[in-house]
Parts: C-alpha cells; structure tokens; sequence
C-alpha cells in the first residue's frame, strides 16, 4: 500500500460541505488508516495584552480531582487548563471532605485489611478523632508536578480548607510548602498553621449556600485577625459585586475561579471561556505570581464580564481598546475607529443603546467634536455606587 493521503468523502468521491477526512497510514500496521485529528489537542488561545507593564497571566486558583471531590485525575486537571489558555492552577483539595475514599479501599480488595474503612474523610462538620487525618494531602499536586512541565503551567501547591459555610466557609491556602500539617480542629489554626508556611489565603464564595453577604462571627475573627489576603468575587457562575467593595475596603485581592469539579468542557458549554484570575505578573514564576497577589494586581474574569479596583479595570480596558479618529468633517463631527485586539467583547452603552465591540474587530463611531466621547462600558465591574465605568475616549 502506498504512503498516499486519502481524502475520503462522503459519497461518490465528493468531499462533504463541512470539510474532508484526511488518514494517513499507520506506521506499524499497513493495512490500518489513522486519522490526522487524533493529533489535533490544540490550546484555546485566550489573547489579553500586557498592562502597565505587566504580563496578565490567566490563572484559576479554586479546582478539585479525585483525591478530594472531584471527578478527574490532577494530570487531566493540568492539560484541561492548558487547553483552555490558562497560565497557572492551583489544584485545591479539600484537607476535610474526601469522598471517594471508602470506595478506594473497597475496589483494593485484597490490598488492604478486611472491613477497612477511611476515617476522616468527611470532616466539615465534625472534629477529628484522635487517628487525625491518614492520608498524604500532598499526593495530588506531586501528580500534577510532571504535567504542569511537559504543558508550562505554573502550578501553585494549595489546598481547601473546609468547614460548615453557616457557622465558618471554606478558605484556599495557596503557596503552601506541606498540605499534611495545615488541619487543625479549630478552622483558624489550620490558616496560621498554612501562614506559617508562608501561605496566602483566599476566602472561596462568600455567598454560596448563605441567605445573605453578612460576615459571620469566625469571618469577623479571622479578618481582625488579618489572615485573610484575597476574596472570591466570581465563583464559577455566581457573581458578587457587593464583595468588590469589601474588597477594597480590606485590601484583598479580587479572583474568579471555577471551583471545577466536573470537567469544563462539560461545565462551561457552546464556548464559554472558564472563569480565570487576571493576574498582572512581572513573569510567569510562582515568586512573581505571590507578589502580584499581594499587591492586589488582579481581576476578575467570568463569562465575559470583568471586575476589579477601579484603576486597574480602566487601565486593562485603555490596554484593550484602541480609540483613533478617522476623519473630521467640515461641522466638526469626528468619525472614530474603536480596535479590540483582545479575545474578549466589550459591550457599551451610549445614550442608553448598547452596542457590541468583539474580539478582533474594527468599528467606527461618530462625536461631536466639541465634547469627549464617553462610553459606559457594561461588561466592566468596579467597586461602588456606580458598578460601570464610564470610559472617555
């Protein structure tokens, strides 16, 4: 059989409307036709530009595998994130809620003792025996290790700390150095426990679960106590705009992240690109990613809407946006022509008609010479009473 390309149609030697099935032959098997896409794991290219400077790096810092609740291996979590554009992952399993535990032990029939059960694997609600936690807590970020090189994802060790949302919440520790010495039955001592080991910690959606945004009396302890850096604003599709202020007023940095469990091709269906933190990073190393956070150089990203400190949200939107008059006429109406060289859209409001800027495109727009082209742009969030910022061009 000869080494030919085989375009293979869909009937009577015409190739179908939607494009032609290229298969190649099999370098061990001569009588075997592979086809060219199983090669094509091509990355989502998400394009954002440099800020001030700065590298926006496209990060999530709130996912989940098997080893805790979730329905994936960590490997599969890395190259997920790569496919999807990301730069950094934080892999954050929970130290107290393990679920699929039990049914390890009872699939390794024959390799552990008869009647074994897991112990504490389920402790959201309940304090510790005295076994304490028995299982490596930092199993799944040494897994995801060799992924996170072959693919060039920085990965951040982090892990969930996972107590009642009523009476407490849930708290990523990220930058940790050992997972096995953060739990500790009082939910504060396992923060000091991760601070200790020079963590940064995150509190994960503030509003999951709650009737309201109120503090209650443990997150009232732990900020006066300052062990808190940074806040979910965004958490997969849940958004709160009244937690940007808080932010702010306590000086956190702002992230949006998808808490995966799932996979995101199954969560974030026809497209969507997946939440991601915006961080505004010298370079891609875990040193500058750490300083960006506590600087506060992030935003917030989900489902095509942005968020953060006012400032930031207008320099990203300037870095995005290009505005260059095209032509005056006699009258003094200037013609302008709005470039988006970014991946995402903007969308405007201009004397109470909104209007789509999209990715890669052009699109003119008259003004008044007199007068400063102001446009409100919807999709962009910032802190307080008026939650859009209103762009002059």
């Amino acid at each position: 059989m000869k080494r030919l390309l085989l375009i293979v149609a869909a009937c009577a030697g015409i190739a179908p409307a939607y494009g032609q099935a290229i298969y190649y032959q099999d370098s061990n098997n001569c009588d075997m036709l592979r086809h060219i896409a199983q090669h094509d794991r091509l990355r989502r290219e998400f394009v954002l530009p440099e800020v001030n400077g700065f590298k926006v790096l496209k990060a999530d810092l709130h996912t989940h595998t098997i080893y805790s609740d979730g329905h994936v291996t960590p490997s599969y979590r890395v190259e997920e994130a790569w496919l999807d554009g990301l730069d950094v992952l934080a892999i954050a399993d929970h130290v107290e809620y393990r679920p699929w535990e039990q049914s390890y032990i009872d699939w390794l029939q024959g390799y552990v003792k008869k009647d074994a059960a897991a112990r504490n694997n389920r402790l959201v609600r309940a304090e510790a025996d005295k076994q304490g936690i028995k299982v490596d807590l930092n199993l799944p970020y040494r897994l995801a290790v060799p992924e996170a090189g072959k693919y060039g994802i920085t990965l951040i060790p982090a892990v969930e700390i996972t107590r009642d949302m009523a009476t407490c919440g849930h708290f990523n520790a990220l930058f940790i150095t050992d997972a096995n010495t953060v739990f500790h039955n009082d939910p504060a001592q396992s923060m000091r426990n991760a601070r200790a080991q020079g963590a940064l910690i995150m509190e994960n959606h503030p509003g999951w679960t709650r009737k309201n945004l109120e503090m209650n009396d443990f997150e009232k302890r732990v900020y006066a106590e300052k062990l808190i850096d940074g806040i979910e604003i965004m958490n997969g599709p849940e958004f709160y705009p009244s937690v940007a202020t808080r932010a702010r007023e306590l000086g956190l940095f702002m992230a949006s992240n998808t808490d995966i469990h799932a996979t995101t091709a199954t969560t974030y269906i026809n497209g969507q690109q997946r939440d991601m933190t915006l961080i505004l990073a010298h370079d891609n190393t875990p040193q500058a990613i750490k300083e960006a956070l506590m600087a506060r150089r992030t935003l917030a990203y989900a489902y095509g809407s942005v968020a953060g400190e006012e400032q930031l949200v207008r320099d990203f939107f300037h870095a995005c946006v290009k505005a260059e008059v095209v032509t005056t006429s006699e009258k003094g109406v200037r013609t302008l022509r709005l470039t988006n060289n970014t991946s995402m859209t903007f969308v405007f409001t201009r004397g109470g008609n909104p209007f789509e800027l999209r990715p890669f495109t052009s699109r003119l727009i008259t003004a008044d010479a007199q007068n400063r082209l102001t446009l409100t742009v919807d999709n962009l969030w910032i802190p307080g009473e008026q939650q859009h910022p209103a762009i002059s061009l």
